[in-house]
């Protein structure tokens, strides 16, 4: 009976020891699983805030050369000038004096 016993307690325990391989195997699985998903997120996001950078960067260059534009624009424009008279002190003459007579 001692035998008997004893050979089914090795049964279990092989088993159960394949039982946790198993477990381990696809633990580990699933932990390389969402490490790659989380690779391809990073990646992804790199390559966004690469391109985003790169709008910046011309979006600010077009500003630049807007305002200095304007700025060229402001030296010889006499409309503008009275116009920001305007608002800076309302006077019905101010328009009036930039207005081609």
């Amino acid at each position: 009976a001692d035998v008997f016993q004893s050979h089914e307690e090795d049964d279990r325990k092989v088993r159960r020891r394949e039982k946790n391989r198993v477990a381990a195997q696809r633990s580990r699985k699933k932990q390389t699983q969402k490490a790659d998903k989380l690779h391809e997120e990073y990646e992804s996001l790199e390559q966004e805030n690469t391109s985003l950078k790169r709008e910046i960067g011309k979006l600010t260059d077009e500003m630049k050369h807007l305002s200095e534009v304007l700025k060229d624009h402001e030296k010889i424009c006499p409309l503008l000038h009275c116009t920001m008279n305007f608002m800076t002190i309302p006077r019905p003459d101010a328009l009036a004096s930039c207005l081609p007579r």
